[in-house]
């Protein structure tokens, strides 16, 4: 991308020289002031040398006539985990860039649980190669917490060669947020690492109020993408944090948030999806998505888009970046509405660096991915001596045990208590009242420790459900009525190197195979979306109710995101932050 003060850049903008590019008879959103504004857009060396009234004179080598659509600046995803669309970064951003994304900021924690410093590397190296701009986070929290077991651990002293690329723009979500309020020595070191390097640390302080927030946000996060209130994100605005409206597919905060939205407190909020599916990014849309809800909940539209890009980019330092504006990149789309009802945004066309990269709905820029290396395959060694016994333990009769409670659409999960079905004095699964076993098991060669309890809310009548991505140890973790098909699906898991499946009488219904690190695949995008839907349709025939069980079944051992979670440490009571037993008496 040209310089600001290249002498031919100037000339272009003050109508002396030539440019490369001009888009003409476009309604610009303009995100400074929320107008639309009938303008020629003026570009030069991947660089926006002028925004002109249409009409104006200007000198460029190629023309577009955008016959009036929206001109949109790129959107930037203030907080995504590429890994949860289970593609490799070059891949999952041309799905992105076909629905206007020209950004993300991504945190590379599931790999680098996975894989460690070279993991992250690996990613980094492979967006090199992506049709857009991906910035990265420094993964604060690898594992999450002592509650649950990582292939890595990650030190202060092995994030700070990360910050030398450019690209490394802040300390990730410090998700361990009981250690960040009781002061613990490993954290206060890393977000000193990130505040010297950067001046920036993500939060994540999933329901934290009062003067536990306060201590939480003195000691450095500057933003939340975990509020499901509204009472919540207000406090968190008002104390000065920038929160993050989350919306993806697992966690969808925006219904709750949005009204929190004010003209006064606007320049506070950034939209992000932070855990999305390739197949919903790919037949939804992505940021777009989020701007089309938002406006069906009568929000503005130019304010969202503002959330959506200008907001994100002020908040990371992203200074080139965010908006149709003369010297910044010239990143942005084309899209229509019908009789300006944003609820109905459609992309049709995105520009990076004032380049062509996507039409009509698919991307038309190369996404070649690096090749993987060997340490990235394989990565899924079940424990020695694991049978369906291992999900069979002690229970007591009669007496009420901890139930995992799934809220459909949250990451978040109920405490409950109900009393198990317990045969021969060992705890059982009973479909009848949908209570399924809820399996974790240590998968990268370490302890071979099989977490086990019980989860309400997948619906199944029979079968197994098993995945080895599971935040952020990404251990691998099965939900079912039968012993006999979990392990029937962990052991399909191994075979593949990880993935996803469904299993009923001993049978594999649908599967997903995730070669890379047990989480990624190395398939196309749309062989991705076919097997996702393949996993729906068996799931629904076992009598699955939730709209995306995998994404929810992920999140189940996630030993930081309350209420109640199994890991493979065991059932873990989040608010507690520790391992509780399955029943008391």
């Amino acid at each position: 991308m040209i310089e600001r003060t290249d002498p031919e850049f100037v000339r272009a903008a003050c109508g002396d020289g030539v440019a490369d590019l001009v888009v003409e008879n476009a309604q610009v959103v303009n995100v400074f002031t929320r107008a639309i504004e009938p303008r020629s857009i003026l570009i030069m060396g991947g660089r926006i040398a002028a925004v002109l009234p249409d009409g104006s004179p200007a000198n460029a080598r190629e023309r577009v006539d955008a016959q009036g659509r929206l001109a949109l600046p790129g959107f930037i995803d203030a907080h995504v985990h590429i890994e949860s669309m289970m593609l490799p970064p070059s891949t999952c951003a041309g799905l992105v860039v076909a629905h206007g994304t020209t950004g993300l900021v991504a945190d590379p924690h599931e790999i680098a649980n996975v894989a460690g410093i070279p993991g992250i590397r690996w990613m980094m190296e492979d967006a090199r190669n992506a049709p857009i701009r991906i910035w990265f986070t420094a993964s604060s929290c690898v594992p999450a917490s002592n509650l649950e077991t990582a292939a890595a651990t990650l030190a202060r002293d092995d994030l700070a060669p990360l910050f030398d690329d450019p690209r490394m723009i802040a300390l990730a979500e410090m998700m361990n947020f009981p250690g960040t309020i009781a002061a613990d020595e490993s954290i206060m070191a890393k977000i000193a690492l990130g505040l010297a390097r950067r001046g920036r640390v993500d939060g994540h302080a999933p329901g934290l109020r009062g003067r536990r927030l306060q201590a939480y946000i003195a000691a450095g996060p500057s933003s939340d993408h975990e509020s499901f209130t509204a009472e919540e994100a207000a406090e968190k605005l008002a104390l000065g944090q920038r929160v993050f409206i989350r919306e993806g597919s697992a966690a969808r905060n925006l219904a709750a948030l949005l009204p929190v939205v004010t003209p006064a407190n606007a320049h506070r909020v950034c939209f992000c999806t932070d855990d999305v599916h390739a197949f919903e990014a790919a037949e939804d849309g992505h940021l777009d998505r989020v701007i089309r809800r938002a406006a069906a909940m009568g929000f503005d539209g130019p304010t969202a888009v503002a959330m959506a890009s200008l907001h994100v980019a002020e908040h990371f330092g992203l200074h080139d970046y965010g908006a149709i504006a003369p010297g910044m990149a010239a990143d942005f789309s084309l899209a229509r509405t019908t009789r300006g009802d944003w609820s109905d945004l459609t992309i049709e066309a995105t520009w990076v660096e004032g380049r062509l990269v996507a039409r009509d709905g698919g991307c038309v820029a190369p996404c070649d991915t690096l090749p993987v290396p060997a340490f990235l395959r394989g990565t899924v060694h079940l424990p020695s001596g694991l049978t369906a016994a291992s999900f069979a333990i002690p229970a007591m009769e009669g007496i009420p045990a901890r139930v995992v409670g799934i809220i459909p659409g949250q990451i978040v999960t109920k405490s409950l208590r109900e009393v198990p079905k317990v045969v021969n004095g060992r705890l059982a699964a009973d479909p009848s009242r949908d209570l399924l076993l809820l399996v974790s098991i240590e998968r990268h060669g370490g302890p071979g420790r099989v977490g086990v309890g019980l989860v309400r809310g997948f619906g199944l009548r029979e079968g197994a459900i098993a995945s080895t991505v599971g935040h952020d140890a990404h251990n691998l973790s099965v939900a079912g009525s039968d012993p006999q098909d979990m392990l029937a699906a962990a052991k399909r898991l191994a075979e593949l190197g990880g993935g996803q499946c469904i299993v009923a009488k001993g049978k594999v219904l649908a599967e997903l195979p995730l070669a890379i690190a047990g989480i990624l695949s190395d398939e196309p995008p749309a062989a991705v979306a076919r097997r996702q839907h393949a996993m729906q349709a068996a799931y629904e025939s076992l009598g699955g109710t939730l709209t995306d069980p995998f994404m929810q079944l992920a999140f189940l051992p996630l030993s930081v995101i309350p209420s109640l979670k199994v890991s493979d440490c065991g059932i873990i009571d989040v608010d507690a932050f520790t391992v509780v037993p399955l029943q008391e008496h």
